[in-house]
């Protein structure tokens, strides 16, 4: 393709993407499938290009002020992710020397708000959290995820499974806390290899794994995934049981639950009974009360600790949507909690990064429920499930996942025991 086709192509792109009417990474995909010529180097040029602009959008838009022409155009130059002698040759000479001259601002000299790329009312409270690891976690957010992968322990091993890809010059190293996990950088083409083909391996951040090793289910309980989704831990947890017993992956969304298909099929799992349900209160979980063995509540979130693969949230996000969402995290959790039996165990969970969203919501449900449900120190769970190095993944007595000190994504989760 020509330089300047590319050009144009990936601020088109950005255009739509800076709508932000949309997740980023659905834009992308319908873009490529109206654009179904481009090669794999060139929707690489522009996915990359996309998201290192959402990643540093402030920065890029403060030096992006001295250019002239399209806004959308001095940002993807400003960002891009391919072959530089290809962007040169798509610029003007006035463009070149434009660009030459913000390349040599020294942007360690910029203000605060302009190296770290947050929206304040994200940077405030996690600066405050975080302290002196607040700029290491900075940094984490402008790398991409790498690749982590979860082993379908019903079919295979993680030995086996690791040998197949070194036979496929794929090297995946184990994941440092997770027994089921194995870690691939890049993006090798899974969909054609024969390991995930038939089942036995499935895509899932090594810190949602750990959501399900958190929640133990065991052969022959019954267990509700409350906030299923496409299933990533609704899998985790049927393998976990052995394909026994009976485990229920409920969900408002019936696309979100459509996605479970395929996947399930792939797993060899015939123990999940997919539901999808109108809200919290439904009908269908009332008649489960005092049944259920295990509860997971991995609630709707604002996805604040998914930024190095979904850069835009931080833009779509907003002080009052997290407001409205704690609203819907304590009701969810409130009535998911009445599912239990005595002896039952709860995992309340979210991917964010703000206390918010995760030890403000725990702890009120503590108080309110305190007579019912007993908490659970996260560490021991962790560790009865053979996970390593149980006591560095947690803050009291909650699970507390960072990207730049896990190497995982942001994840927080709190467990309880109904007496």
């Amino acid at each position: 393709m020509h330089p300047n086709a590319l050009l144009e192509l990936a601020t088109d792109l950005l255009h739509q993407v800076m709508q932000f009417e949309s997740p980023a990474d659905s834009v992308v995909s319908a873009f490529f499938r109206q654009h179904r010529a481009l090669g794999a180097r060139e929707r690489h040029t522009l996915a990359e290009t996309t998201y290192a602009v959402l990643r540093q959008r402030l920065l890029f838009q403060h030096l992006a002020q001295s250019g002239k022409g399209e806004m959308e155009r001095r940002l993807v130059v400003l960002a891009w992710q391919g072959n530089a002698g290809f962007l040169r040759a798509a610029l003007s000479e006035p463009e070149q020397q434009w660009l030459e001259q913000v390349s040599a601002v020294d942007r360690t000299a910029l203000p605060d708000k302009l190296r770290h790329n947050l929206p304040e009312w994200l940077a405030e409270p996690l600066r405050t959290d975080l302290g002196d690891e607040f700029w290491p976690l900075v940094d984490s957010l402008n790398v991409a995820a790498p690749l982590d992968l979860r082993v379908n322990t019903l079919k295979a091993k993680r030995d086996e499974v690791q040998a197949a890809f070194a036979a496929a010059n794929i090297e995946a190293l184990p994941t440092p806390y997770s027994p089921w996990g194995l870690r691939v950088q890049g993006k090798p083409a899974l969909n054609k290899l024969d390991v995930f083909v038939r089942g036995d391996v499935e895509v899932q951040d090594e810190g949602s794994q750990l959501l399900a090793l958190l929640t133990d289910a065991k052969r022959s309980e019954m267990v509700v995934d409350f906030c299923a989704g496409a299933g990533g831990k609704t899998l985790a947890l049927g393998a976990s049981m052995r394909n026994t017993g009976r485990l229920y992956a409920f969900d408002t969304s019936g696309h979100r639950l459509a996605a479970l298909k395929p996947r399930l099929a792939r797993s060899g799992l015939s123990n999940v009974y997919p539901v999808q349900i109108a809200h919290e209160r439904d009908e269908r979980i009332k008649r489960l009360a005092g049944k259920i063995d295990r509860v997971l509540v991995d609630a709707p979130c604002s996805g604040l600790g998914t930024l190095r693969r979904n850069p835009d949230m931080k833009w779509r996000q907003s002080p009052e949507a997290v407001a409205e969402l704690r609203e819907k995290q304590a009701a969810i959790l409130a009535s998911a909690s009445r599912l239990l039996k005595p002896g039952g165990r709860l995992v309340y969970a979210t991917c964010s990064l703000l206390n918010a969203e995760n030890e403000d919501i725990a702890l009120a449900f503590a108080e309110a429920h305190g007579r019912e449900f007993t908490p659970l120190p996260a560490a021991d769970a962790l560790a009865r499930a053979h996970v390593n190095a149980p006591e560095t993944l947690v803050r009291g007595d909650f699970l507390r996942l960072w990207p730049h000190r896990h190497a995982t994504d942001g994840f927080f989760a709190a467990v309880w025991e109904r007496r």
